[in-house]
């Protein structure tokens, strides 16, 4: 559900009606009491099946299993959300491990409630890897037009200069090309890499990163058949990804990949975490204090991630078998 003062609870109430009719069996992790509250505040009223196991869900409806009891002001935080949202992320990712929930759509949390409380990640992202024990992981963004996935995250300029390395790109292609291949379902996806530095270094008159960094990145990816091109000026490289020419552009830092991202996908992109071992993907937005409980936040973000989440889930199922034996009752015979 995210944190309960945001506008988690709005999206999830705004979005409810479209999400219901999705083929699966949808599960919210957060408070019955502020769902109610909020639904009455919006004049929404979906109804909500409560549960007490993830078993009990059902589909054609919103299943709520309540893992906390507060009472809270839209857009005024309290130390016990911050504890609830952080509670809903950890019992999310335990039954995607344990097998009983085939993936995690998380609601937007606030980075400084981590802080407050004492939780030593800065995201979503950082927090997800802890908890599964990833070693590698990326933070990509999925959009009809655009997909881009960062080589590094939340990163001051300087240290964004300090921190890239070939074997970093490298580690983040490797991540993206399987995001494409396997859980997208690409059969030869078309990766670009973008260029740091304006024209893309000119040949060093405008720094060396691209001849130092970024090129010997695409020659190690390229030896290992990842198809990895590039380096390409940022200033163009977005309208050739989103007129069809690349699949996914491999970004350098955060606003290099999320402002051209957000100018196409600001209300439908969706954010997903690369290298987990479930499926995670997430709104696109944050808690929106600011209109909370106004009746102003849009659920597409939502809807998108859900619906991205459940395109992945299928494709990470295990595949029946085609029996072998000719009589068995499963087989198909003309």
């Amino acid at each position: 559900m995210g944190c309960p003062a945001g506008v988690g609870p709005d999206v999830i109430l705004a979005g409810a009606k479209e999400l219901s009719r999705l083929p699966a069996r949808l599960l919210v992790l957060g408070d019955a009491q502020v769902l109610s509250e909020r639904a009455k505040t919006l004049g929404l009223f979906p109804s909500f099946r409560l549960v007490k196991a993830p078993e009990e869900a059902q589909a054609g409806s919103l299943n709520l299993l309540p893992l906390s009891e507060l009472s809270v002001s839209p857009g005024r935080p309290v130390l016990e959300g911050f504890q609830a949202m952080v509670r809903y992320i950890r019992e999310g990712v335990k039954l995607c491990l344990e097998g009983r929930a085939a993936a995690l759509v998380t609601g937007p949390i606030s980075k400084e409630g981590l802080a407050a409380i004492g939780e030593p990640y800065p995201g979503h992202t950082e927090m997800l890897a802890a908890l599964t024990g990833a070693p590698e992981v990326a933070m990509a963004f999925w959009g009809e037009r655009l997909r881009v996935v960062l080589a590094t995250t939340h990163l001051s300029l300087r240290k964004v200069l300090e921190s890239l390395t070939p074997q970093v790109l490298l580690r983040v292609a490797r991540l993206a090309y399987r995001f494409l291949t396997q859980d997208l379902g690409l059969e030869r996806p078309r990766l670009a890499l973008a260029a740091l530095n304006p024209h893309a270094g000119e040949g060093g008159l405008f720094g060396d990163e691209e001849i130092r960094i970024l090129q010997p990145a695409i020659k190690e990816a390229q030896k290992e058949g990842l198809p990895l091109q590039g380096p390409f000026p940022a200033d163009s490289l977005f309208f050739r990804a989103a007129s069809g020419e690349f699949d996914l552009v491999v970004a350098l830092y955060h606003d290099q990949g999320l402002i051209p991202f957000k100018l196409l996908h600001f209300r439908d992109g969706v954010n997903v975490t690369l290298g987990l071992p479930l499926v995670r993907t997430s709104v696109d937005h944050g808690t929106g204090y600011a209109i909370a409980g106004s009746g102003q936040a849009d659920p597409t973000s939502l809807i998108a991630a859900v619906r991205l989440a459940l395109r992945m889930a299928r494709r990470r199922l295990p595949r029946p078998q085609a029996p072998s034996d000719p009589d068995s009752p499963c087989t198909q015979k003309a």
